[in-house]
């Protein structure tokens, strides 16, 4: 066992050793561009094809589907601003208020320009809610957006049925799938999915390389506009051993899918009823979903999450309290609160995500590390005592009128 417990794999994935290997090459002596005449550029862009294929193969579409960005934030934002400027009369766009930052981050910006923005609810589970999903649909919707897999508590949303209610009524739709790419099979020649963002660095390619699906036939308007790179849907030069590496990974991504539903899924379950079984006043967020194998994210009520990987990174192991792109805020996750945790437990709530290079022993390690500062931390918190929560300790704020006391 590593000295590092590494279970953040949400947040990123180590670089597999034979993505590296791949990726090597492009670095020094196969240096050509791939929009040259000569064969010395021609050999890099063959590279690029086989790329493109590998990455179809594993989403499960037509190559010619394919068009590699720099990460998935870029592959979102191509895929918003470009359904609505190719249909501009079009004034609406529905989402849901467990979203990345990468969807979030452009609504106040889209209301400013006039757009009117629908934020789709979930239930306590994590799960869309269905019927507000369809009320949503309008005519003057221009696009739909949701994560495939929720990058918090790995909960799984319906995608195909929500692409097909949407290609009913005449809408685009775009998911999310960076949680979900090489942890679940995708078939996208399925589907009715228009539009999927990935990332590669969530399954073992290096950062900084992404693409995005656009459906054959789609409309489509290049979000980098520039030369004719990626058959002039993305301008700029292209990122060469980043996606060699980005494919490599790809196939071995499909090749790891069986042992992500078996292996992973059991280590991850293991790791989750050890936790809950040995601490009390816990809670799994999402566990009544269905959800991603690697996923797993649990409250530990009266204690602060902030707290809690403190002590964890002390004894070597690396989780997160959500999203890797907000946690440096103290407010209580938005995904958490969407689905109606407490505060008391939405702020001692623990993402631990694991991946196929994870093993057993450090989840039995994992397993010996946590009670013992849970029972710490609760010992210094005034909402604890001995054996639960101290209901006199919960009036000891100066205002009486907190976020933990009266939310």
């Amino acid at each position: 066992m590593s000295e590092t417990i590494y279970f953040d794999n949400n947040a990123t994935t180590m670089t597999a050793p034979e993505v590296v290997e791949a990726m090597l090459p492009f670095f020094s002596r196969r240096y050509g561009n791939p929009s040259s005449m000569y064969p010395f550029g021609g050999e890099t862009a063959k590279e690029i094809r086989r790329a493109r294929e590998s990455t179809a193969a594993l989403l499960g579409c037509d190559p010619k589907e394919i068009i590699f960005t720099s990460c998935g934030t870029e592959s979102d934002n191509t895929a918003i601003w470009s359904a609505l400027r190719t249909q501009p009369d079009r004034r609406h766009l529905v989402t849901s208020r467990t979203e990345h930052q990468a969807i979030l981050s452009n609504l106040p910006l889209l209301r400013k320009m006039g757009y009117r923005v629908t934020e789709v609810g979930v239930d306590e589970s994590g799960r869309l809610l269905w019927d507000q999903f369809l009320e949503a649909l309008t005519p003057d919707t221009a696009l739909a957006t949701f994560l495939w897999a929720n990058n918090e508590t790995g909960v799984i949303f319906p995608v195909a049925e929500m692409a097909e209610a949407c290609a009913e009524r005449g809408i685009t739709f775009h998911t999310d799938a960076v949680q979900a790419v090489g942890k679940i099979p995708l078939n996208l020649a399925a589907t009715k999915i228009d539009l999927l963002s990935i990332s590669g660095h969530k399954y073992h390619a290096p950062k900084g390389v992404g693409a995005i699906y656009v459906r054959r036939g789609l409309k489509f308007s290049p979000f980098l506009i520039g030369g004719h790179q990626e058959n002039g849907r993305r301008g700029g030069t292209e990122n060469v051993p980043y996606i060699v590496g980005v494919g490599r990974a790809a196939e071995l991504a499909l090749a790891n899918l069986a042992d992500e539903k078996t292996r992973v899924r059991s280590l991850r379950d293991k790791l989750e009823k050890g936790l809950t079984s040995a601490i009390t006043h816990t809670r799994v967020n999402g566990g009544g979903a269905d959800r991603v194998p690697n996923t797993t994210n649990i409250s530990f009520e009266y204690v602060e999450g902030e707290a809690i990987l403190l002590h964890l990174a002390g004894q070597g192991l690396c989780a997160s309290s959500g999203s890797a792109c907000t946690s440096g805020s103290l407010e209580p996750s938005h995904v958490l609160r969407a689905m109606g945790v407490p505060f008391t437990a939405a702020h001692g709530s623990i993402r631990l995500s694991l991946s196929v290079h994870n093993t057993e022993a450090e989840v039995d390690q994992a397993l010996k590390i946590f009670p013992p500062i849970i029972a710490k931390l609760r010992a210094m918190s005034p909402f604890w005592r001995g054996d639960g929560p101290d209901p006199g300790g919960r009036l000891t704020c100066e205002t009486g009128a907190c976020q933990v006391c009266d939310p």
